[in-house]
């Protein structure tokens, strides 16, 4: 490369003849520059090779192309999935929808209620300084323990679930929480007649999970019926 007492000349001669190309980054001798820079990645006519290639104008219609394909994905994920959060109470794994959560925090002294606390309606709970109503979604859907014989984490803990439900706060204890997942619709299952009444009542559908089998819960209908029992 012969030095040229304009730099930009210089610049734009050495990026289109692409000398890196030609005797590679480390150079064979043949390069001045490689003096002074010791490596192509040093060297302004790399750098500027760079810019170009980074600032060169996409080819006509290219951004509208790639605008199109990116909403028409999201359009198709928002209708073709479901994003739940799953969680375990005893040993049933179950699911609502994800926009339900509000918060999930460690276990929180419950209060009962004079002449008011019974199996469903555990007592009220503090979190984070508000008031609101605790219950057991194991009691309302009849769930059992966790068999003595299921594995299960030892590494779990348990958790109090915070959602609301049409202006509504309710906190429930559960056993443990899993991550929020995306459910594609075509992975719903119908409830087996073998669930129990209870849990069948409010199960919309059935999701394997991980080698799990999740209820997904029909929060709707589910908490409908709490509100009726409660108030």
């Amino acid at each position: 490369m012969k030095n040229s007492p304009n730099p930009n000349y210089k610049i734009q001669k050495l990026t289109s003849n692409a000398c890196w190309n030609q005797i590679g980054v480390g150079g064979d001798g043949s390069c001045t520059e490689l003096q002074t820079y010791t490596h192509c990645r040093n060297c302004l006519v790399y750098s500027a090779s760079g810019r170009q290639l980074l600032e060169r104008k996409a080819p006509t219609g290219y951004l509208q192309e790639w605008t199109d394909l990116l909403t028409r994905q999201q359009d198709e994920q928002a209708v073709d999935t479901l994003s739940v959060g799953m969680f375990r109470i005893g040993g049933e794994w179950l699911a609502l929808p994800a926009a339900l959560f509000t918060e999930v925090t460690e276990p929180s002294p419950i209060h009962t209620l004079p002449h008011r606390s019974n199996k469903t309606l555990l007592g009220i709970v503090s979190i984070r300084g508000e008031i609101m109503r605790c219950i057991s979604l194991e009691e309302i859907l009849k769930l059992e323990a966790a068999p003595s014989n299921q594995r299960l984490n030892p590494l779990v803990y348990k958790r109090m679930v915070v959602v609301e439900v049409e202006g509504n706060h309710w906190a429930f204890p559960v056993d443990e929480i899993h991550s929020v997942g995306r459910i594609k619709a075509t992975e719903l299952q119908n409830v087996p007649a073998t669930i129990s009444k209870a849990t069948g009542t409010y199960t919309k559908a059935i999701v394997n999970w991980e080698g799990k089998s999740v209820s997904l819960l029909d929060h709707e209908l589910l908490f409908y019926s709490l509100n009726r029992r409660i108030l």
